[in-house]
């Protein structure tokens, strides 16, 4: 890990990397590879495996150049299975009473041509730590395609590196969800019902999961770069319309992983109708482990809004947020205690991120205004929503909501994974630091803010005591100040970048006159930007007046004791706070209308192929602009 990763971010980050490590180190499991000795016609069943006693076993270390029968390699958590009848690899989950199929992923030629048959396979790799064989397939039209397939002791992934001919690799995963998790905004929620192509392109940076088996399993496809394209088929109608799989490039020499999580209970669907706003509602789902769960909601504008699930509170009064990344003034380690509750004395309350709610759920972050938390579970770890009901429409849900673990807590178990423990140990810790960002993501909180100013001054000239207090009042002025440029100078970045991208947009509409529609609307957002400015810029100010508000407090008001002080005082903090609370609004407006803009050309290009370069583009500049928010953006439900 970076030196500069400190605070409750990297320690949960090194937690989870540590426990990922013993998992790997402390199962019992072992690397395990037999030659079943026989050619089955058909994919391997549950009797098959009873039978395994028959077939042969290879020794640690012993290699083969070719196989009698069947390769079979396991790790005792995974099965991966390459018949000499067959065209793919078949990937099992191991940890129940019988193996389960779960995915199949085939290579295919840089032009598409899929493997048809499989021309031999040699055992390249036996050791304690992983076992590795080598594929050779041939397609219709008689090329090879090589790769080699990889499995790590302790782990859950099937590694696949491409060979000579290989172009990419097809994960065959049926369900109805498809998640692209995203670590700087809201998710992105593929519903099969609701995509009428049959191929989509989509825009997942490093990773997406396919949701199976009715809540019992999640395949996770996991690539090195985000340059590798990622295609997700479709297949069916109308309600049992299902995503088929997703076809990933292998790019140049880069690695495709496929991990297997799976469980009762290790995701859960559920759908919102209109009449649901604001009622509570049970979900018949328990959370199955300790972990942060992201709940994916379907917003009436068909994007998605992401929530972490809240646990009660240790001492009962109340929820906390888990969260990896640090939160209010000062951030924390969450801990469980044995009975599941979160222990909340790493947290202190304060700032609209705040980790800390209590019992009635009641939160306040910017566009939102104060709202009751949609997603928590109870003492009996059982789930609860409560639909957001809000004054706009587009803030409310409606439509399919999914629930997933996202990341561990220093209580999930040593041997469960995780999305991000799926991408740190396929991926490594370097490049996971990087994809998550920890540094990039942390909510700033310069100065004080305004309406913090404003009730500390309220109490000291309550009391009289501007006169023994004028270092005090001095610091708090000082502080607003800084607070109002804070917020200032995150406004102008997001001024900048809509000026930018309407001139990226422009261009990109005269070069690509097929793709006007979705351009326009790409533009219609952006067009937010200015006309949300535009609203609240005689609020806004600038810190000039901010400046100058002060140099009056100073002249008129830091010594003044007479009878109307606080008539005085309250003049002076209803322009400060009319500041603070206009830049506040206005800061996270601009957010939501770039996160809006991110997903919105996401969903663009899984509709139109050829918007997929544009869309990628936007995607990358919206990333820039999102790191470093400031605590009043709601970056953070």
């Amino acid at each position: 890990m970076r030196a500069n990763l400190v605070g409750h971010g990297a320690t949960l980050i090194l937690a989870a990397f540590v426990a990922t490590t013993a998992v790997a180190q402390g199962t019992p499991a072992r690397i395990a590879v037999w030659d079943t000795a026989s050619v089955s016609a058909d994919r391997l069943s549950p009797g098959h495996f009873s039978r395994s006693g028959a077939w042969k076993k290879f020794s640690r270390n012993q290699k083969a150049v070719s196989f009698e029968g069947d390769a079979v390699m396991t790790n005792g958590r995974i099965i991966a299975v390459l018949r000499k009848k067959g065209a793919a690899v078949d990937l099992y989950s191991a940890g129940g009473d019988a193996p389960v199929w779960r995915v199949q992923g085939r290579l295919e030629s840089p032009s598409g041509e899929p493997a048809v048959r499989l021309e031999n396979v040699a055992l390249t790799e036996n050791t304690r730590a992983a076992a590795r064989v080598k594929a050779v397939y041939q397609t219709a039209n008689g090329d090879s395609i090589t790769a080699t397939f990889r499995i790590k002791r302790g782990g859950i992934a099937l590694e696949a590196a491409p060979g000579p001919g290989a172009g990419q690799l097809r994960v065959e995963a049926a369900g109805r969800y498809v998640v692209l998790p995203d670590f700087f905004a809201d998710d992105i929620l593929i519903d099969a019902t609701q995509i009428p192509v049959p191929t989509a392109e989509i825009p997942s940076e490093n990773f997406l999961l396919h949701l199976m088996d009715q809540g019992r399993a999640i395949a996770m496809c996991v690539f090195e770069n985000s340059d590798q394209d990622v295609r997700v088929t479709f297949a069916g109608s109308g309600d049992r319309r299902v995503a088929t799989g997703s076809v990933i490039r292998f790019g140049k020499d880069r690695r495709v992983w496929i991990a297997l999580m799976e469980g009762a209970g290790i995701w859960h669907g559920f759908d919102v109708k209109n009449e649901d706003a604001g009622r509570i509602m049970p979900l018949n789902w328990k959370i199955p482990f300790a972990a942060q769960w992201r709940t994916d909601f379907t917003r009436r504008n068909e994007l998605t809004d992401s929530w972490e699930m809240l646990y009660p509170a240790k001492d009962g009064d109340g929820y906390i947020k888990p969260s990896w990344l640090p939160s209010g003034p000062r951030g924390g380690k969450p801990s469980l205690t044995a009975t599941g509750k979160i222990d909340i004395d790493a947290y202190k309350v304060g700032g609209p991120a705040s980790n800390r709610l209590g019992p009635e759920r009641k939160r306040w972050i910017t566009v939102l205004g104060r709202y009751l938390y949609p997603c928590w579970t109870d003492e009996q770890q059982m789930g609860f929503v409560q639909p957001l009901k809000h004054k706009r429409d587009e803030l409310m849900f409606r439509g399919p909501a999914v629930i997933y673990p996202i990341n561990r807590l220093p209580e999930t178990p040593l041997d469960t994974y995780t999305t991000v423990d799926v991408v740190r140990s396929t991926l490594g810790v370097g490049p996971c630091e990087y994809i998550l960002s920890v540094e990039g993501q942390r909510q700033d909180h310069v100065g004080r803010a305004t309406c913090h100013v404003r009730r500390l001054l309220n109490e000291i000239y309550q009391a009289n005591q501007q006169k023994s207090k004028q270092e005090e009042i001095e610091i708090y002025l000082g502080d607003a100040l800084d607070f109002v440029k804070h917020i200032r100078d995150r406004i102008e970045l997001y001024v900048e970048f809509g000026r930018e991208m309407r001139e990226y947009l422009a261009a990109q509409k005269k070069a690509h006159p097929e793709l006007e529609k979705p351009l326009t609307e790409m533009e219609g957002i952006v067009a937010e930007l200015d006309d949300r400015l535009a609203a609240r810029r005689n609020g806004i100010k600038s810190p000039a007046y901010v400046i100058a508000l002060n140099n009056g407090f100073r002249k008129n008001l830091l010594t003044y004791d007479g009878a109307d002080s606080l008539d005085r005082l309250k003049t002076y903090t209803d322009a400060l706070t009319g500041v603070g609370g206009s830049q506040d609004g206005l800061v996270g407006e601009c957010r939501w209308i770039v996160r809006t803009l991110r997903q919105r050309a996401a969903l663009a290009m899984a509709v139109d192929p050829k918007f997929a370069e544009i869309a990628k583009e936007i995607r990358g500049r919206t990333q820039k602009v999102l790191l470093k928010p400031s605590a009043y953006e709601g970056a953070r439900h």
